[in-house]
């Protein structure tokens, strides 16, 4: 059986505790506090009873503790998955989408995403799909922003005769009360 691995010392159980008392995540204070008895000379199996996981799982905490501190125990958010397009390729993306489309070379009279996915397509030769596209873009700082639709026969003047006029004044009417009438 191989030889525990040693937690850093320049802490004491005591140091632990209070870093536990004064943190917000809930997670972290459990993996501190399991540290903490590991340092009073608790054994290992004993600590992860405790905190509900396993040896492997404690192993991962002392390495972690023995990183980076207690910092080293706070809950961190998953990486995620890589971006497709590097920061070349999202630069002539943003030229693209702010030169806007030719017609005649492109076939379309505006981007759509699933243009401008083809687009990527053709220039890298890297399938990305429209939703992952437009995270990209909304990453870039653009908005999905559309003109709203006119009829193309429709003339400016018309739009004047169909608005709405203000609501009518309401006046007393001459004919009196319904009491009066009786």
């Amino acid at each position: 059986m191989a030889a525990a691995i040693g937690v850093r010392s320049d802490y004491t159980s005591a140091d632990l505790r209070g870093f536990a008392r004064r943190s917000d995540d809930a997670d972290q204070v459990r993996r501190l506090l399991a540290v903490a008895l590991i340092l009073d000379g608790g054994s290992r199996s004993e600590a992860a009873k405790i905190a509900g996981v396993t040896l492997q799982i404690v192993r991962d905490w002392v390495l972690r503790f023995n990183e980076g501190g207690p910092d080293g125990l706070a809950t961190r958010k998953a990486p995620g998955r890589a971006s497709i397009l590097n920061d070349e390729q999202r630069a002539r993306l943003a030229e693209i989408v702010e030169a806007g489309p030719i017609p005649a070379a492109h076939g379309v009279v505006r981007w759509r995403l699933a243009d401008l996915a083809l687009w990527v397509w053709d220039e890298f030769e890297l399938s990305v799909t429209r939703h992952t596209l437009g995270r990209e873009l909304r990453a870039m700082g653009y908005r999905k922003l559309s003109a709203r639709p006119r009829h193309r026969g429709q003339k400016r003047d018309d739009i004047a005769d169909f608005k709405k006029a203000s609501a009518p004044v309401w006046r007393k009417s001459s004919g009196g009360s319904r009491e009066e009438r009786r």
